[in-house]
């Protein structure tokens, strides 16, 4: 009889539900993606209910629901933070209590009775077992190194794992403690640049491209790097282990100058301010890529492995990332696609399959679409119901590569819905890489977002050397859109628009094993224009959650300035 397990994260931000059936994936998502509330933090109930109905069980058929966390351990940190920064907590106390005491404190009670699952078949692992569990247990590698590093779990903000090939297959070796964390540093500097915390964090990535770091002496006395391979942050500069709402104090804009005011401008070549800006950006970046090295650095020497297996929200970090493959002591790199809070689901869900209920490990996931999927015929009853117009092929991928290369920007939405927050072909809105102009229009026309923002390559995986220069220890993040690498420098001028103005790109290199259809449409698309490259996006707008249904897709479509929607061999036009 088989078994199943429901790992789910939830209560602070990305909430995601994951179903296990002996030990294998049936599927995930998050509850963004149903609630259409971007970063939802709420139980998962309608993502939790989809993976179940995939899995054709019910509640009562679940071995063990798992939450990935530990409340009380994490309740008892704010406690004593608290009364540790009294009085200066006195305003973030009771916002905090009132939070708690609402529902955060009984967690059990609320799984058990919106799960509907006994009360004895709810497990709770560690915020960073879970995301070691979510890194390791998926990955290819018998035995490895693990650095998890994001803002805050239960105390860890960073955690060093020995990845073991036999029970209990994750063994705790090293972690800095809160109130001093990389990803609270990173979000801070993110606040500061006038972004929103949880959100905004790419931006500072891509504003990073536009600047030089040189406030890294400043970054230096922010974020200490000590000689035992930890780090440590002077707080009398910031002040997220006590503020209510706010994460600096009037120290950082004394010493970086006064912070940007959320919606302003952004114009480096002809505003000084924008170039101080992007220059705070690149020196908070260099900063974070040389904790993340040191950090490495210090787990190799520590553990003596050749594989370093990545998680938590700082994994996100592409460019950061790429550093560690270039420039680190390992041999091979490998990310979960979905590395921050929301993966932590599918890290719980393995951490109680194989570490409690004894299973050996399986093979590693590469296919990582395990969303929602739409029969054609269904997609079909939809678009007439709308009084679309469109028409259904016979060959949509031949076609989609012709439009692509006449110039059109197009939505693609076939097949199951991509895990974790980047589109891999799936859900993505594509485009013709070659021309500058593309990347503007796409920026402002499509995605209604910030210009200085930049868009990934996706490259078959054939011609990925020929036009990126990927570190052999990047090749299976690669594949995920998460490493940014040099374009080479000749290839630079023919896909400008998906190459950074510091010539490097957050490429995804397609595997046609992986992705067979989106593979299939790169490569036609290289038929078409000698370039197998295509300029690839998230499916959303600004502010939306990635598409999920055909309504998603639809609305994204006509309130947008995309050409074309190409959905489940359907070719949508604009109305007349």
């Amino acid at each position: 009889m088989a078994s199943h397990v429901l790992g789910i994260s939830a209560l602070f931000h990305d909430s995601a539900a994951v179903l296990l059936r002996d030990g294998v994936v049936v599927a995930a998502a998050q509850e963004e993606r149903f609630s259409r509330v971007k970063h939802d933090a709420a139980l998962p109930v309608q993502a939790a209910r989809w993976c179940l109905a995939q899995g054709g069980i019910s509640p009562a058929d679940l071995d063990c629901l798992v939450f990935y966390e530990k409340p009380l351990r994490k309740f008892e940190r704010i406690l004593a933070t608290a009364t540790a920064t009294f009085p200066r907590s006195w305003q973030s106390f009771p916002r905090a209590m009132h939070a708690w005491l609402g529902d955060k404190l009984w967690t059990h009670r609320a799984l058990a009775r919106l799960f509907s699952v006994r009360p004895d078949r709810i497990l709770f692992s560690e915020h960073h077992l879970s995301h070691a569990a979510s890194a390791f247990l998926c990955s290819p590698h018998a035995t490895a190194a693990v650095l998890v590093a994001d803002g805050v779990g239960e105390w860890a903000t960073t955690s060093l794992w020995r990845g073991r090939a036999d029970p209990p297959f994750l063994e705790p070796v090293a972690e800095v403690r809160f109130p001093h964390s990389l990803g609270l540093f990173y979000s801070a500097i993110t606040a500061y640049l006038g972004f929103a915390v949880n959100e905004g964090e790419y931006k500072v990535m891509g504003m990073a491209g536009w600047g030089k770091p040189r406030f890294r002496e400043q970054m230096a006395q922010l974020l200490r790097l000590e000689a035992d391979g930890a780090f440590s942050v002077d707080l009398d500069y910031f002040c997220w282990h006590w503020h209510a709402t706010e994460s600096f104090t009037a120290r950082l804009p004394a010493m970086l100058g006064p912070p940007r005011v959320p919606g302003s401008p952004f114009d480096p070549a002809s505003d000084p301010e924008s170039q101080r800006f992007a220059d705070v950006a690149a020196s908070a970046q260099a900063a974070l890529e040389d904790a993340m090295l040191h950090l490495a650095g210090h787990a190799h020497r520590a553990l003596g492995e050749r594989a370093l297996c990545l998680a938590g929200g700082v994994a996100l970090n592409a460019v950061a990332n790429h550093r560690l493959a270039a420039e680190g002591p390992f041999e091979h790199l490998w990310i979960q696609p979905a590395s921050g809070d929301a993966g932590a689901a599918l890290g719980a869900a393995l951490w109680a399959w194989h570490a409690v209920l004894g299973n050996p490990r399986l093979p590693e996931i590469r296919a990582w679409c395990l969303g929602r999927r739409f029969a054609p015929a269904a997609v079909e009853a939809q678009l007439l119901e709308l009084g679309a117009r469109f028409e259904r092929l016979d060959d949509p991928v031949a076609r989609a590569a012709a439009d692509l290369a006449s110039g059109k920007v197009i939505g693609w939405f076939e097949g199951r819905g991509e895990w974790g927050p980047r589109a891999l072909g799936n859900r993505s809105i594509l485009a013709d890489p070659r021309g500058a102009q593309t990347r503007d229009r796409v920026n402002l026309r499509v995605k209604l977002r910030e210009q200085f923002r930049p868009f990934a390559p996706a490259v078959t995986e054939a011609a990925a050397a020929h036009w990126f220069d990927i570190p052999a220890p990047a090749e299976a993040p690669a594949r995920a859109m998460l490493v940014a690498p040099p374009v080479r420098a000749e290839r630079r001028e023919e896909i400008a628009a998906t190459t950074h103005v510091d010539g490097t790109a957050r490429v995804q290199v397609v595997n046609p094993a992986d992705s067979p259809t989106f593979h299939r449409l790169v490569e036609a698309f290289g038929g078409c224009t000698g370039t197998p490259v295509l300029l690839n996006t998230s499916f959303n707008l600004k502010g939306d959650p990635i598409a999920s249904t055909p309504i998603d897709a639809m609305a994204a479509f006509y309130r947008s300035g995309l050409d074309l929607l190409y959905m489940e061999g359907c070719r949508v036009e604009r109305p007349r």
